[in-house]
């Protein structure tokens, strides 16, 4: 039996190579063609940056089947500076010649290999350099997908060309004055690629008189979109994914609005700190500043540390932000963009960092409370749903984005200590009595629940600890295993499988999570690559 992976022997096939555009943001807005071929594919492909995100994989993400291999194309520069000797085209050239090898490596063994793009793959795409390097050696098809331009105009409700019209789509990156003879020249325009060239791009639309009647959109079709006039956009905060659009100057007898009525995508950028608010107008007229709808707050889980355990779904959350709120050792974290304001703060004003994310919401934010781990999961979710319950924040929309938990963690990196029934514990008495507890410690004990134990320890609280395995020990046997993971899927993680017997309490802190197996937990001895615990799934017959 042979797989499309695996060609028969002596059968000289090779796989197919597909540029498949996923469309602008959307998930909804993937095609039919190119969710099956996603789907079947044997290699996914998909480019992104240092920090390891990927908009494009976001998209295709519900269409993966979770067995295909991935290569992700990380970008060696994303701007123009370099140390390459050739300097920015020569990192580029060298950088995509490295990612056609690697394709060429899946190709030549028969795997299809699919390459998801941004947009349309042909518009502006960076699958064009590899199209150029592997088209002629390769079988390879392209399907098209929704462009941003058309994304742009949906959402901002106005036609691109009609009749007679002609459309120039310009990128940003050229000069301001060959823009301005461009955009003076033509009945519509659209100018991509903004984010740093924003400036030139306004002082463009600006010389060739034609500043008022464009417009900005941010993001589009996403849930980080943005629609404002483009003369009213703080140049700060426009991200690389926008666009400057000049739309049709047909106006029918009923359509004399610039946008669409009762537009409901409508979203603006809050005043910054020192910034004089701005009125802002729709279809039925002018709005004021104080008045702007309100924004979001998405609570987003990191999970444990490990920067490949980030979900697309919480690296989409992140990268629409304009706000980022946390502790700062966690917001540290995350990749700094200068597009973005970030509001680091201590460890235990939860219900602060709460009422501030929500506050800058309701001036029309899009805020993203960061939080280690599950935000759910003794963590800032809830600090933020109790705050939210306020009658003053009632209009503001609040989201949870799940992460993968530190007792998750910590049990992968053993085996399956977690594989029946288990009880979440914190030992911390900072926010409850140590008499709750306690007494909870000993019913989940007593009941042969494996226990994970959260913030078992820290500097100032030692004796916690002590009397929490006090507990333990009047229902568990010394030979109970034990496991201690210490920053799991951080720089200076450890890994420590020991017995409840046997533990030493002084290597335990707060960044540790403990967990306690049930009767029936085993260690599978595997020197010297470390033992295994697991907890059977089936139980002893009583």
């Amino acid at each position: 039996m042979t797989t499309a992976s695996e060609p028969a022997a002596g059968v000289d096939v090779t796989g197919r190579l597909w540029g498949v555009g996923v469309g602008p943001g959307d998930p909804e807005l993937i095609t039919l063609k190119a969710a099956r071929l996603i789907r079947d594919a044997d290699v996914i492909v998909y480019h992104g940056a240092r920090h390891g995100r990927s908009i494009a994989r976001s998209i295709a993400a519900a269409h993966l089947r979770g067995d295909q291999l991935e290569e992700a194309l990380v970008y060696p520069v994303t701007t123009g500076a370099t140390s390459h000797p050739g300097g920015y085209r020569g990192a580029i050239d060298e950088f995509y010649e490295d990612c056609a090898k690697r394709l060429a490596t899946h190709l030549d063994a028969g795997r299809d290999v699919v390459v998801l793009s941004e947009g349309d793959p042909f518009f502006y795409g960076s699958f064009i350099h590899l199209h150029r390097r592997l088209a002629d050696r390769y079988p390879t098809e392209v399907v098209p997908g929704v462009t941003s331009l058309s994304a742009g105009c949906a959402v901002l409700g106005r036609p691109l060309v009609e009749g007679n019209e002609v459309l120039t789509v310009l990128p940003g990156t050229l000069p301001p004055d060959v823009l301005a003879e461009r955009i003076a020249g033509t009945d519509t325009a659209v100018v991509l690629k903004m984010g740093r060239t924003f400036p030139g791009v306004r002082e463009a639309f600006t010389d060739a008189g034609r500043l008022g009647d464009t417009w900005y959109v941010e993001r589009a079709t996403t849930t980080g979109q943005r629609i404002a006039r483009l003369d009213e956009v703080d140049p700060a905060s426009v991200p690389y994914f926008s666009l400057a659009v000049l739309p049709s100057p047909v106006r029918g007898p009923r359509d004399p609005a610039p946008l669409r009525a009762g537009q409901a995508e409508w979203v603006t950028r809050p005043a910054a700190e020192g910034e004089a608010a701005t009125a802002t107008t729709i279809d039925d007229g002018p709005v004021a500043a104080d008045h702007r709808p309100a924004g979001e707050v998405v609570v987003v889980g990191l999970g444990p540390g490990d920067a490949a355990w980030l979900t697309p779904q919480a690296a989409t959350a992140l990268a629409t932000a304009e706000d980022l709120i946390g502790y700062g050792p966690y917001l540290d974290r995350v990749p700094v963009d200068p597009r973005q304001r970030r509001h680091p703060s201590g460890n235990t004003v939860e219900a602060d960092r709460a009422e501030h994310a929500l506050e800058l919401a309701a001036a029309g934010a899009r805020v993203a409370v960061v939080s280690s781990g599950d935000p759910g999961v003794f963590a800032m979710a809830t600090a933020v749903v109790e705050a939210a319950a306020q009658e003053r924040f009632a209009q503001v929309a609040v989201r949870v984005v799940p992460g993968l938990t530190a007792a998750q963690a910590v049990a992968s990196r053993v085996g399956a200590p977690l594989g029946h029934d288990f009880c979440v514990l914190s030992l911390s008495d900072r926010l409850k009595p140590w008499e709750i507890i306690e007494r909870r410690l000993r019913a989940a004990a007593a009941v042969d629940l494996v226990l994970a134990l959260y913030n078992p320890a820290s500097r100032t609280r030692r004796e916690q600890l002590d009397r929490a395995l006090t507990v333990i020990r009047e229902h568990r046997g010394p030979d109970t295993p034990l496991v201690i993971g210490r920053d799991v899927g951080g720089p200076t993680e450890t890994v420590t499988v020991t017995t409840l017997g046997a533990i030493d309490p002084a290597v335990v802190d707060m960044r540790s999570l403990l967990l306690v197996g049930s009767s029936t937990t085993r260690i599978v001895r595997q020197s010297p690559d470390g033992d295994l615990v697991y907890t059977p799934r089936r139980y002893p017959a009583p």
